[in-house]
């Protein structure tokens, strides 16, 4: 009897097929290879078919070169860490497809002559918090932090509180972060409590600024108190508010939250927050404040280190000038239309297993902590979580008593068909 796997498709031959050639035009030929090479395999293991060789290539191409997945985010946490926080707006990645080529990032096309880098996106980033005598933008929040230290306070003391020494994720904390930039850390009050004395008389010759940090990933409760951004206003040295979490001015789901407009009225030199949270773009630390502050951080030799890409100046101006973002719409969405939505799911599903439930939503991202935002979600027995999650589409949901349940807050109305299919692919 000859050998079956004689049968086997070349390798040559399967990348000659005009089906999987032109994969290969979106992919690359050494993705696309490989995919091949592994269905050979699966070939000679007898787990295919030599005839379906072919069609077993063409199920197995990753939708992209990247292998990052797009996943309905039906968690629940509107600013999820671990799905990529903010989700762009439509105007932003148009802008970001638009900006993926040579652009005018750093070129002034009526001169010819070369311009400052992302003054767009500056500009509105200006425009919408007027507030600040200047801005300037760096890749995280993290950065825009190190780069006051860096500036504003080699081989000098920062005055922190004890109680807003916070770590901010994966391990990282802000007094490693501050100390590595040659700084010293100057701690006063205690966890619980500190007032604007005790700032007062920590400041000296040796003084590089005062930060005030939102911990804005935790609360603590109790006898309890905190010195306020004006009490330490008038120290004579600059005041940096870390305000964390992106909110440009006031929300009135947030009322506890710090927002840049604010925190630069009751008199902070700069104000550091992030692009990826509550502003609803893409990663990057923003800085507000004093002009002339301002440019000295902008003009330290660190700042070309910390910049960011012309991909992220195109998708930050777009969401600062375009419609409103999926953060803003998910925070706001009114309960009785997303409970019509789960109705309207749970209705198409028609399954005795599936039934609308009231939920409790959360901002994430390390934003206004505490904060339940009323929800309506569809549940679905436990077992849904983990086959939604390695489907196509990928599914994250949470599991509570024992149920699977899809927070329709964080899932935006264009996905709900998707999301439907995704389940009825698990029933």
């Amino acid at each position: 009897m000859p050998d079956p796997r004689r049968a086997i498709p070349r390798t040559d031959a399967l990348l000659a097929d005009p089906r999987i050639a032109k994969a290969t035009g979106a992919l690359g030929r050494d993705l696309v290879k490989a995919v091949v090479v592994a269905a050979q395999q699966a070939a000679r293991a007898g787990e295919i078919a030599p005839a379906d060789v072919a069609d077993a290539v063409l199920a197995r191409l990753p939708a992209s070169a990247s292998s990052l997945r797009p996943v309905i985010n039906a968690t629940g946490v509107v600013v999820h860490t671990n799905l990529g926080r903010a989700p762009l707006s439509v105007a932003a990645l148009d802008a970001l497809v638009a900006a993926g080529g040579a652009t005018d990032v750093e070129f002034d096309l009526a001169t010819g002559d070369r311009a400052r880098r992302g003054r767009g996106a500056l500009a509105a980033l200006a425009a919408a918090v007027p507030e600040a005598g200047a801005v300037h933008v760096v890749n995280n929040n993290a950065a825009a932090l190190l780069l006051c230290a860096l500036a504003l306070a080699p081989g000098r003391e920062i005055v922190v509180s004890r109680g807003e020494l916070v770590e901010i994720g994966d391990g990282f904390r802000i007094p490693d972060l501050l100390e590595s930039a040659g700084a010293r850390l100057r701690e006063v009050g205690t966890t619980n409590r500190t007032s604007a004395r005790d700032y007062a008389a920590a400041i000296g010759p040796d003084t590089g600024f005062v930060l005030k940090v939102h911990p804005s990933n935790y609360r603590v409760s109790g006898f309890t108190s905190e010195a306020a951004l004006g009490e330490l206003a008038g120290f004579g040295v600059p005041l940096v508010a870390d305000i964390g979490s992106g909110l440009l001015a006031p929300h009135p789901l947030l009322p506890d939250e710090p927002d840049a407009a604010s925190a630069l009225r009751a008199g902070a030199t700069i104000v550091t927050a992030s692009g990826d949270k509550l502003l609803g773009g893409p990663q990057a630390g923003l800085l507000f404040g004093d002009a002339d502050v301002v440019e000295r951080l902008r003009r330290h030799p660190a700042a070309r280190a910390l910049r960011v890409d012309k991909l992220t100046l195109a998708a930050l101006e777009a969401t600062l000038r375009g419609p409103e973002p999926p953060v803003r719409a998910a925070l706001e969405a009114p309960v009785a239309s997303l409970r019509d939505r789960a109705e309207t799911l749970v209705k198409a599903l028609g399954s005795a297993d599936a039934r609308v439930v009231a939920s409790v939503a959360a901002v994430g991202g390390g934003g206004a902590p505490g904060v339940e935002l009323p929800s309506a979600a569809v549940s679905l027995p436990a077992r849904y979580a983990a086959a939604l999650r390695t489907g196509e589409p990928a599914v994250a949901a949470r599991v509570v008593k024992d149920r699977c349940l899809l927070d329709l807050r964080t899932v935006r109305p264009e996905e709900d068909a998707k999301l439907l299919e995704a389940v009825r692919r698990c029933g």
